[in-house]
C-alpha cells in the first residue's frame, strides 16, 4: 500500500483545508516545486496534485506550475485533479507529464465522458469520488449530486478506470482518522482498486489501511499529517511496506 502526499495549489502556494473550505486555506509552502522534490527525496513512490483554483474555475489554472513540478520529479508518478473537464486539459496534463489525470464532476454530470476517456488516454484516468454524508459532492465539493457513492463507482466497473480515490469531506484535514468502515465497503462492492483519502493522522491509521488493503485498496493519501508533523512519512511508508509484506507472508 502505497503512502501518496498530496500538494494542494491554492493561488500559487501549497494549503491545505478543512473539509474543502476554499475560506479557511492554510499555507505550508510557497513552493510547490520544492514541495514535490522533498518528497521525493523522503522516498515517495507517487505524489497526489490538487489544482483548487481549477476545481472552482472548471478548468486548469495551475497547470505551469504543476508541469513545472512533474519535469522536478520525473522519476515519480504524479496523479493531478481539480478542474479537468474536457479532453483538452486531459491531452494538455498528460503531454506535460502527469501520468494520471483525476476526473470527479465530470463522473456525475456526464458519465459517458468517463467511458469515453478511458478509451483514448488507457492507462492514465483515475476516478475521484468525494463523500459528504454517503453522497457524492462536486465543483469542488461546492454541490451534492444525487448519487451515493457504492452507485457511482459501479457505473464504471468496465470502463477501465486505473482507481478510484474515495475522500470522506468530514475527516479531509480533520486529522480525525480514515473512515475505515465506508472505504473498506466501497472496495468490496468493486473491482476497482481504492485510494483512500482524507483523514490520516498517525500510524495507527496507516497501520488499519494496510490490515484492510487486501480488501482492494491500493494506497492512501496524506497531507496535513505530513506537514504538521503527526505523521512522519518515512516511517509510515515503511510499516505500510512491513505490514504488507507480512499479510502475504
Amino acid at each position: 500500500m502505497l503512502l501518496i502526499p498530496a500538494i494542494d495549489i491554492k493561488d500559487g502556494v501549497c494549503v491545505r483545508l478543512l473539509q474543502g473550505r476554499m475560506d479557511e486555506p492554510t499555507v505550508f509552502s510557497e513552493d510547490p516545486v520544492a514541495t514535490a522534490r522533498h518528497w521525493a527525496e523522503r522516498g515517495a513512490r507517487r505524489l497526489h496534485v490538487v489544482d483548487l483554483d481549477g476545481a472552482l474555475a472548471g478548468q486548469p489554472v495551475n497547470r505551469d506550475i504543476i508541469q513545472a513540478l512533474t519535469a522536478a520529479v520525473p522519476e515519480l508518478p504524479v496523479q493531478v485533479g481539480g478542474g479537468i473537464r474536457s479532453e483538452e486539459a486531459i491531452e494538455d496534463y498528460v503531454g506535460a507529464g502527469v501520468r494520471y489525470v483525476i476526473l470527479s464532476s465530470k463522473a456525475a454530470s456526464a458519465p459517458h465522458f468517463i467511458a469515453d476517456v478511458c478509451v483514448e488516454f488507457p492507462g492514465h484516468i483515475i476516478l475521484g469520488i468525494d463523500s459528504r454524508d454517503g453522497r457524492v459532492a462536486t465543483q469542488g465539493w461546492s454541490k451534492l449530486s444525487h448519487y451515493k457513492v457504492v452507485d457511482l463507482a459501479q457505473r464504471f466497473e468496465k470502463d477501465g478506470v486505473e482507481a478510484i480515490i474515495y475522500t470522506d469531506i468530514s475527516r479531509d484535514g480533520m486529522l480525525m482518522g480514515v473512515n475505515i468502515e465506508a472505504t473498506v465497503e466501497l472496495a468490496r462492492q468493486v473491482r476497482i482498486p481504492i485510494i483512500a483519502s482524507g483523514g490520516i493522522r498517525s500510524l495507527d491509521d496507516v497501520r488499519a489501511l494496510a490490515a484492510v488493503a487486501a480488501e482492494g485498496i491500493v494506497g492512501a493519501i496524506t497531507g496535513r499529517a505530513i506537514y504538521e508533523g503527526s505523521l512522519d512519512f518515512v516511517a509510515g511508508q515503511k510499516l505500510a511496506d512491513a505490514l504488507n509484506v507480512s499479510s502475504v507472508s
